[in-house]
């Protein structure tokens, strides 16, 4: 095994701690490479790169602020050989180092757990398909030299290489128990920033791959495209235009208070009240399914099912949830934009890392 040590454009000390852990004795007989990096090209630039240099079978990745269990990389390694024919890569599960820190990280903590735990592993034991996260992960050497390695400059390279496997019918075999930990953003900004670029690369990938759903395509790939333009269109805008009537008939019962003749724009009578109590209790309805969802996948973690736990996805539900719709159209009209100025989009904006 050789490790490949990248500091990408490091403003701090990343490269000469880098060299202090080498010089470590313990690490001796290692095969260690530093690499100071000054290139473009994101974190798929840094990969490509990698490429280049790694002489080995496999690659597996890690963030700099990933702290994996001492047998993740074993069980990465121990799922893609199980059928080398048809898994070209392997993904584990990530934990949320810095769940503790403030209200923002356990936010961020639960969406993790329930995103690994449920929908990572029902896509994987329904369809077999698996998404590449971030960090944690191993891919086969060969198969991204033949696609023509990362695509440069991608926001979410992780997303993009996921399309271009399945394109080709391999599968990314998940590997349940490879499990590591990653620092999450501490403060509302970087938490923003980095939400942002993920999914503004997300809005490139669908647009990229939705050709996908007119032509003889791997269905999975057609599958992934539906889910993804459900998530980032069709549930947006849904929500947009339940958050549109719920805001008017808020100004406009405030707005009474001081002139009686105002009306509410979206109201019922006595001739459709049934629809008001099916739209009441669907709306009952959706809050229970989504606090059953998140402490089904908390009970999965050990110590995270807890009642305290459920006052949190409460609250949530109407706070942090609701960043979301925020975050996926600031990325849609700043991706419009890029298209429409003819501006460099794909700018990547390191998401900031806390000591400790």
């Amino acid at each position: 095994m050789e490790v490949l040590l990248f500091a990408d454009n490091c403003s701090d000390a990343t490269f000469s701690e880098m060299e202090r852990v080498k010089a470590d004795a313990k690490y001796k007989g290692h095969t260690i490479r530093l690499i100071e990096r000054q290139g473009t090209g994101g974190k798929a630039g840094v990969l490509n790169d990698a490429l280049k240099l790694a002489k080995g079978d496999y690659i597996a990745v890690y963030d700099a602020d990933a702290m994996p269990e001492a047998n993740a990389l074993y069980f990465l390694v121990k799922k893609i050989l199980e059928n080398k024919d048809d898994y070209v890569a392997a993904f584990g599960r990530n934990k949320t180092r810095n769940a503790k820190q403030n209200l923002l990280t356990r936010f961020i903590n639960q969406e993790i757990i329930t995103t690994q735990r449920v929908q990572h592993v029902g896509s994987w034991h329904l369809f077999k398909i698996g998404r590449i996260p971030g960090t944690n992960f191993l891919i086969e050497k060969a198969f991204v030299e033949s696609i023509g390695g990362w695509s440069s400059g991608a926001l979410t390279e992780d997303t993009d290489i996921s399309f271009k496997i399945m394109e080709k019918g391999k599968l990314i075999a998940l590997a349940y128990n490879s499990e590591a930990f990653q620092q999450e953003p501490e403060t509302l900004k970087t938490y923003y920033m980095q939400r942002k670029r993920w999914a503004k690369g997300n809005y490139e990938v669908v647009f990229k791959n939705i050709c996908h759903l007119f032509r003889p395509s791997n269905w999975r790939v057609k599958l992934e495209v539906v889910y993804y333009t459900c998530t980032f269109f069709w549930f947006n805008a849904a929500i947009v235009l339940s958050n549109i009537i719920f805001a008017s008939n808020l100004i406009a019962l405030v707005v009474r208070q001081f002139n009686d003749e105002v009306t509410l724009p979206f109201t019922f009578n006595g001739s459709n009240l049934y629809l008001e109590q099916m739209l009441f209790f669907n709306w009952l309805l959706m809050i229970l399914i989504y606090l059953l969802q998140i402490h089904l996948a908390m009970a999965t973690q050990f110590g995270q099912a807890t009642s305290h736990q459920l006052w949190i996805a409460l609250l949530a539900y109407f706070t942090y949830s609701q960043l979301f719709i925020i975050v996926s159209i600031d990325a849609l009209i700043s991706l419009c934009l890029d298209k429409l100025l003819q501006r460099d989009g794909t700018k990547w904006v390191k998401t900031k890392r806390f000591s400790g």
